[in-house]
């Protein structure tokens, strides 16, 4: 089964312009009801319930633990029948498990809503749309891979002030409803209506007609999947504690909270901004270079950070920028590494351990600060992205690509 064929449209680029608009917006929405959602709904619902703040936080890891868990079934639909169903699917999901959320009378029934909103986060966040994208456009989806970053990274300057004007407004359960009824009306319709092209192939098609094969395995294929997964996944660890703990490194840096909380701002803005440049420039060479970059000035700030830098606005901007085109790599390395036909099915495999991690790295960074301090976490932090430049380095050596 394969997805309609494409409608007419005046050009390819514009057709590109109008789906990445359309999966941005949804990505936005889709982020900042998910990964970004305790941030301004956590106060809230505990003030209300009076249930564990740790509790309600922890909704979130195990949103992304069912998205771990799913992710490679997820990665094998879209190859057999193209994104389309599945972000469909990502959408009702999301609605579904926002509504049980705000209509949750016990924390049980809002830790199992978690379970069905994290059905929608393996269908529907980066990993899932990639994988769509790859298969729609095959080697040219790196553009568009690196453009839809660019929209989520606003989902919390999006997100953040909408969730706490519409908690001011409706309360925290009505939100919730909004936000359900949003991925109803507004993001499946938009991601339903522009995922439709026919996929791509990694060759063009034989005379026949029929559809080309799979792009030959590459030298030393498994080490090269194996250390690609394990510096996505410590990529993917780092990131969550510093985002998590980011207020209380800056805290024990000197500042106050609301100094910390300003500061923090810039996070974002660097995000985006690495991607923008990575847009402009990315095309000119290959996409491990992303990679290098991404996991070096991770590693730079978290150096900078544990030898006492006074300027912590550099500092945070120089991480943020590692860490904003992280994202990109992870779409835009395996669809170099191993060709567009098997992208998808991979893009599932190596998203099982990142989001893994990705939810238990929170806890695990709590603990370590409880259990030492905040001065050892970061010297562990910036101990383990030296660790990941290193697998980096591994990695390109044993593909040394040519460009």
């Amino acid at each position: 089964m394969t997805d309609p064929a494409p409608t007419t449209a005046s050009s390819p680029q514009s057709d590109r312009r109008i789906v990445i608009t359309a999966l941005g917006a949804a990505q936005i929405l889709a982020w900042g009801t998910s990964f970004y959602f305790p941030a301004v709904f956590a106060g809230p619902i505990v003030a209300d319930t009076g249930w564990s703040l740790g509790y309600v936080v922890g909704g979130t890891s195990i949103g992304l633990l069912t998205a771990g868990l799913v992710s490679p079934r997820v990665g094998r639909l879209i190859e057999r029948h193209g994104g389309r169903p599945v972000l469909l699917a990502s959408s009702l999901l999301y609605a579904a498990g926002l509504a049980g959320i705000g209509l949750a009378p016990a924390l049980p029934i809002y830790l199992a809503a978690w379970v069905v909103l994290g059905l929608g986060m393996g269908t529907g966040l980066y990993d899932a749309v990639f994988a769509a994208l790859g298969r729609m456009y095959g080697q040219g989806a790196r553009g568009p891979i690196t453009n839809l970053t660019l929209f989520g990274g606003f989902a919390s300057t999006v997100c953040w002030p909408l969730s706490a004007h519409m908690i001011e407004a409706f309360g925290w359960r009505g939100a919730c409803f909004v936000y359900a009824a949003l991925h109803l009306c507004v993001a499946l319709p938009a991601q339903v209506s522009v995922i439709r092209s026919k996929p791509a192939t990694a060759a063009p098609a034989a005379p026949s007609g029929a559809p080309a094969a799979a792009a030959p395995p590459i030298a030393h294929e498994t080490r090269i999947f194996v250390l690609l997964a394990l510096v996505q996944s410590l990529a993917s660890a780092i990131g969550a504690i510093v985002i998590v703990h980011l207020l209380i490194f800056l805290q024990a840096r000197g500042l106050d909270y609301a100094a910390a909380v300003a500061l923090g701002t810039l996070f974002g803005p660097a995000q985006v901004a690495a991607r923008l440049i990575e847009r402009i420039f990315g095309s000119r060479y290959h996409p491990v270079w992303t990679l290098i970059a991404a996991v070096v000035l991770m590693a730079a700030g978290l150096a900078m950070l544990l030898a006492r830098v006074p300027l912590l606005s550099v500092v945070i901007m120089i991480y943020g920028a590692g860490y904003g085109i992280t994202w990109i790599a992870r779409g835009t390395l395996p669809l170099a590494l191993f060709g567009p036909v098997r992208f998808p099915r991979l893009m599932g495999r190596l998203a099982f351990p990142s989001l893994i991690v990705q939810a238990l790295a929170p806890s695990a960074g709590a603990l370590l600060i409880e259990a030492t301090n905040v001065e050892i976490t970061i010297g562990v932090l910036t101990a383990f992205a030296a660790v990941n430049v290193a697998l980096t380095a591994t990695l390109w050596a044993a593909y040394r690509p040519s460009k």
